[in-house]
């Protein structure tokens, strides 16, 4: 009796852990469609403005262009351009898949392994917990791949 209650002690408790492991967001922001149009009218009128500046840049160069008498430009007919720009790619949070995968299954290697091998279960447990953790370490790297967190 003590056996089969100790079994299903740790069988509930490597449900309970499977259970709280699920990737769902805390909290969720919803966006209205007014802000998105009120988005859209404001990036139309910051472009429509940049044009205006632009038109109104060149215009004044042209003019103090061509009342100067004498200019020092010279023209190499080169451009360069170089930037140090980077695009910055948002870094997720929380565990990894290859993390909670190597958890979950290491864990459940150590409970499997204990229960099967009766005459030493703490062998068993250890052995049980390399293979799991292995074996939950590749499927959730498998995953990371999948997703475009790792290369």
């Amino acid at each position: 009796m003590k056996k089969l209650l100790s079994i299903i002690t740790i069988t509930a408790a490597v449900a309970v852990v499977m259970a709280s492991c699920k990737n769902t967001p805390v909290t969720t922001n919803t966006v209205s469609y007014d802000d998105t149009v009120g988005l859209a009218k404001f990036q139309e009128w910051k472009v429509m403005n940049e044009r205006l500046d632009a038109n109104d840049a060149y215009m004044k160069d042209a003019n103090t262009a061509t009342t100067k008498k004498a200019s020092t430009y010279k023209n190499s007919g080169t451009m360069n351009s170089q930037t140090t720009n980077n695009a910055q790619v948002a870094k997720k949070k929380g565990w990894s898949k290859t993390a909670k995968y190597s958890a979950i299954g290491g864990g459940a290697g150590i409970v499997l392994g204990a229960v099967i091998n009766k005459r030493n279960p703490v062998a068993g447990g250890i052995i049980g917990g390399v293979i799991g953790g292995g074996v939950g370490y590749g499927i959730g790297r498998s995953q990371d791949k999948k997703d475009g967190r790792i290369n």
